[in-house]
């Protein structure tokens, strides 16, 4: 018994150890990153998710604010690279259809928004 209480203090110091170095004397640094540096498969998701609110909701500025989070360019052309990656990649045509929706919608709307 007291050899399972020995190695059991003996884990918990290891443990608290470990923790006390890694936060405290060399805690990871904080890595700066900014989402239009995020993948071209993510982007895409994040595009595809944009377009569903977009189909639910029907709020072109909403979606206007979320795809701008995504980086300077256009919304449309952020959208139309969204497309050609999900068509080169076997996304399911309703998803396909939900961007598609999206752009025409950036397409045929006023000037006011970033098209």
């Amino acid at each position: 018994m007291r050899r399972w209480f020995l190695f059991l203090i003996a884990v918990l110091v290891g443990a608290g150890g470990i923790l006390y170095y890694a936060w405290y004397i060399k805690p990871a640094a904080p890595v700066e990153s900014s989402p239009d540096l995020m993948r071209v498969d993510f982007r895409a998701d994040y595009v595809l998710m944009v377009a569903e609110v977009f189909q639910g909701e029907g709020d072109l500025g909403m979606a206007d604010e979320q795809l701008t989070f995504l980086g300077e360019e256009p919304a449309v052309e952020i959208i139309d690279q969204a497309i050609r990656f999900a068509e080169q990649n076997g996304y399911k045509q309703a998803d396909l259809a939900l961007m598609w929706a999206l752009r025409d919608a950036y397409r045929s709307s006023p000037q006011g928004l970033n098209p």
